[in-house]
């Protein structure tokens, strides 16, 4: 079965990108579960964390305030930090690769200054 992928343009970096790491962060988990069936707590942990970035980004958009806008976006940016974490986690212990590390971290890390510039703009407009 061949599966495609479209590349859904939300017209904002945030929504895109965070977007694009929960798919990454999907086939990274789908990929790790079957080498690794012994971790599969970890990689849970790893996936709802990971794509709950982008969903919290997305449920953002339908913030009552700009209160609860920033909140949104912290809920982000606390899954992101997670994330961070056991993406270490999974790296320190000889779990994962090198190469998947860098690239998985580099994405977050992305994604973790833009919603912490975001975050830190938006409070100092309050």
């Amino acid at each position: 079965m061949f599966v495609s992928e479209k590349i859904i343009s939300y017209g904002n970096p945030v929504s895109e990108k965070s977007f694009q790491f929960a798919i990454r962060i999907l086939k990274f988990y789908k990929h790790s579960i079957s080498k690794e069936k012994s971790l599969k707590l970890i990689f849970k942990q790893i996936l709802k964390s990971g794509t709950s970035i982008g969903a919290n980004v997305a449920e953002s958009k339908n913030a009552v305030s700009k209160a609860d806008f920033i909140n949104k976006l912290s809920i982000a940016l606390k899954e992101a930090r997670e994330t961070e974490f056991w993406l270490k986690l999974l790296y320190e212990s000889d779990t994962i690769k090198n190469n998947e590390y860098e690239s998985l971290s580099a994405n977050c890390d992305e994604l973790i200054r833009l919603l912490t510039s975001i975050i830190k703009t938006l409070k100092s407009k309050l």
